[in-house]
C-alpha cells in the first residue's frame, strides 16, 4: 500500500448463486486500478475472495464458474448420505477446494483473508484467518441442514451466512480503513426448506412447514444483518439487483448475467470508491498511472 492512499477492505457476503455476482464487482476494481488490501467473505462470498486473495484473476474466477456450474458438474459435488447434520455429506465439495486451491494456507495467500462460519456447539460466530483454506471454505460454506456441518478444533462450523452474511467489522479489524461491501442479498426461498419442499416426494404438508421455518429462519437473518451494518456500516455498499429467482440452489447456470450485473452495479459506485480512497490532489496522477500500465500491458 503506498502512503498517497487509505487501506481497502473488501467483503463479500453469502447467497449460493447469487455471488457469482462478486465477480463482476472484481472485474471493475481490476478494469478501473481500484486497489484491494483485505479481504473477507461468507459463504459464496468467501469462496471467490479466497480465490481472487489466491491470485485468480476475475477472467480466471469467471471461467471456473462456467465450468464448475454445468449441470452434470453440480451434480458431481453431491455425495448424499443417511442424514446426519445434513443430507450431503460434502466431502466432495471439499474436494473441490482442494482440486482448485491445493494445501495452500491462509498465510500463502496473496492477499489477507478471513472467512465467516459459525459453531453450533457455542452459538457463536467463527472468524477463519489460519490454517488449511480449503477446510475453511468447506465450513463457511455448510448450509444449515443441507451439508454437514465441519467437525475441526472441537466445533461444529455450519455456514457463516447464519449469523454474519456481510462481515464489514471484520475486514474493519483485520486493518482496513476505506471498506467496499458487496451484499448480494439474502434470499428468501433460499433455504433447506424450499429446496426439500420442490421435491415430488414430500407431502404438501411437510413441504409447508419447511417454508415457515425457512422463512422465519429468514427473517432473523435480515433482522442480524441489519443490525451488524448500523454499528459496522461500510464506507460504500454495492447492493447489485439480482433476480429473485436466483438463490442457494438455483440460478448458477447464469453466470455471464450475473457477472454482467455486478459489473453494472460496481461502476455505480466508482466515484465514491474514489474519492474515499484516494485524496482529491493525487487522483489524477494515479488515473494516469493506470492508463500508463494499461497501455504497456497491451
Amino acid at each position: 500500500m503506498t502512503d498517497n492512499r487509505s487501506s481497502v477492505g473488501l467483503v463479500l457476503s453469502g447467497g449460493g448463486a447469487r455471488g457469482l455476482a462478486h465477480i463482476g464487482v472484481l472485474r471493475v476494481l481490476e478494469r478501473e486500478g481500484i486497489p484491494v488490501d483485505y479481504l473477507a467473505g461468507t459463504s459464496m462470498g468467501g469462496i471467490i475472495a479466497a480465490g481472487y486473495a489466491a491470485g485468480m484473476s476475475s477472467i480466471e474466477l469467471e471461467q471456473i464458474a462456467f465450468t464448475e456450474t454445468r449441470k452434470r458438474q453440480m451434480l458431481r459435488l453431491a455425495d448424499p448420505g443417511l442424514p446426519k447434520g445434513g443430507f450431503i455429506r460434502g466431502r466432495r465439495m471439499y474436494e473441490f477446494f482442494k482440486r482448485n486451491f491445493g494445501e495452500k494456507t491462509f498465510s500463502e495467500l496473496q492477499l489477507p483473508l478471513a472467512v465467516v462460519a459459525v459453531d453450533l456447539n457455542t452459538s457463536r460466530e467463527v472468524v477463519l484467518d489460519e490454517g488449511p483454506l480449503a477446510l475453511a471454505l468447506r465450513a463457511t460454506t455448510s448450509v444449515p441442514g443441507v451439508f454437514m456441518p465441519v467437525e475441526m478444533n472441537g466445533q461444529r462450523l455450519v455456514d457463516g451466512g447464519v449469523l454474519n452474511n456481510l462481515p464489514v467489522d471484520v475486514v474493519r479489524k483485520m486493518g482496513a480503513k476505506v471498506v467496499i461491501a458487496v451484499d448480494i442479498g439474502l434470499a428468501r426461498m433460499g433455504g433447506v426448506g424450499y429446496w426439500i419442499g420442490n421435491r415430488r416426494w414430500v407431502p404438501g404438508g411437510i413441504a409447508t412447514t419447511l417454508e415457515v421455518i425457512d422463512d422465519t429462519i429468514f427473517a432473523l437473518r435480515v433482522a442480524e444483518q441489519a443490525n451488524k451494518l448500523q454499528q459496522f456500516p461500510p464506507g460504500v455498499l454495492i447492493s447489485p439487483e439480482l433476480p429473485k429467482s436466483v438463490n442457494t440452489f438455483t440460478g448458477y447456470d447464469r453466470v455471464a448475467e450475473l457477472v454482467a450485473t455486478g459489473e453494472r452495479a460496481a461502476e455505480e459506485h466508482l466515484d465514491e470508491i474514489r474519492a474515499l480512497i484516494y485524496p482529491p490532489r493525487h487522483w489524477w496522477f494515479f488515473r494516469k498511472q493506470v492508463e500508463v500500465d494499461h497501455h504497456l500491458a497491451q
